[in-house]
């Protein structure tokens, strides 16, 4: 899967494999730099599998600007794949830690303080912190809601959606309670999936095949790994993330066209519109319950269908890239939001990592 991904990615931007110098790839999939490198031939100069969950992605976009601006490397390949589905590998409380599991730390006393009384990684780290968000802001099941209906009303304009059936704020909350508040419809899918994306410098990306997508800013933040351990479980790493990322590009909030978040869960979308600056903290509920992250919304999220519609296959940060590279470049088909210039796509891994990349025109 990676292959593939690779092989397209690589041939829209003119290259081959024997042209890839930097190799990045989370071990969250199937492999790291060195099986993957290994996989497909290459002998990078330069490598990294910085372990950041569903967030190493977009950090790598960072990591990756950093070694090409001091050329350690000419063209950068980053990739990932998983086939959870098929191997059956996701588990809530697996006996040991994995590539391709949440296991918890057994070593920490955190871990087993949090483990021992119930609470499943990672649905119960994020139905802690809904339910404080409910506590403090009155945020609303039904506000929840409206996140996983907008997700779907993108997934039903995109035929490579694994859930394309259209569902209401009732059938969210109806649905099966997975760790209360959190419901079968606000946690994302467990599909296969993988993808690919290639950095160069700008004087190379002017021979690519397709149109560029020029790296406006990126930044990335990591304030711990269990949840207790956070000061405020209502504030996310995507606060310290995307104001610098935004400095970077020069552009505020209201200058995005496209936000492509990680919607591991419906609570961490709310969390995103928050801590990234597009409503106050507190009033994500009613932002999104306003309707702005659907399709004809003033702020366009989610549009392949995201993780609770489309495809997630353990760490779907690479596809958020994907996702604002085509809605840039004018090639989302029926999904397609008009004149793009500007997209973001903010990844999270666990409940305390977050990194942002904002996109923009060639």
């Amino acid at each position: 899967m990676v292959a593939l991904a690779a092989r397209e990615a690589l041939d829209e931007a003119g290259l081959t494999l024997r042209d890839v110098d930097g190799l990045f790839v989370n071990y969250m999939g199937e492999g790291g730099t060195v099986q993957v490198g290994e996989y497909l031939g290459i002998g990078p100069r330069y490598s990294d599998s910085s372990d950041l969950g569903g967030a190493a992605f977009e950090a790598f976009i960072h990591h990756g600007m950093v070694a090409l601006a001091a050329e350690r490397c000419d063209v950068a390949l980053i990739c990932y794949a998983s086939r959870q589905r098929t191997k059956k590998s996701r588990r809530m409380l697996p006996p040991s830690g994995g590539s391709d599991s949440y296991a918890p730390d057994r070593t920490s006393l955190t871990d087993q303080l949090h483990t021992t009384y119930g609470i499943p990684s990672p649905i119960g780290d994020f139905a802690l912190i809904a339910a404080r968000h409910m506590h403090q802001y009155g945020t609303t099941p039904e506000q929840l809601a409206e996140v996983a209906v907008a997700a779907r009303r993108w997934a039903e304009l995109n035929p490579k959606a694994f859930m394309r059936k259209p569902i209401t704020i009732a059938d969210v909350t109806a649905s099966p309670l997975i760790a209360d508040p959190l419901r079968r419809l606000d946690c994302c899918l467990v599909t296969d999936g993988g993808g690919a994306v290639v950095m160069t410098r700008g004087d190379r990306a002017r021979d690519a095949r397709k149109k560029p997508v020029r790296v406006l800013g990126a930044a990335e933040y990591h304030g711990g790994w269990n949840p207790p351990q956070m000061g405020d479980l209502t504030v996310s790493a995507g606060s310290e993330s995307g104001p610098e990322a935004f400095a970077m590009a020069g552009v505020s909030p209201n200058d995005v066209d496209v936000f492509e978040p990680y919607d591991a869960f419906t609570i961490s979308i709310v969390m995103a519109v928050e801590d990234l600056g597009f409503c106050k903290k507190g009033e994500g509920g009613a932002f999104v319950s306003e309707g702005h992250l659907g399709p004809g919304g003033a702020l366009p999220s989610m549009t392949s269908g995201g993780g609770l519609s489309y495809c997630h296959p353990g760490a779907r940060g690479l596809l958020l890239l994907i996702e604002a590279v085509r809605q840039i470049r004018g090639e989302a088909g029926e999904r397609q939001v008009k004149d793009v210039e500007v997209a973001v796509a903010h990844g999270i891994g666990g409940c305390s990592i977050g990194s942002t990349v904002v996109l923009g025109r060639g």
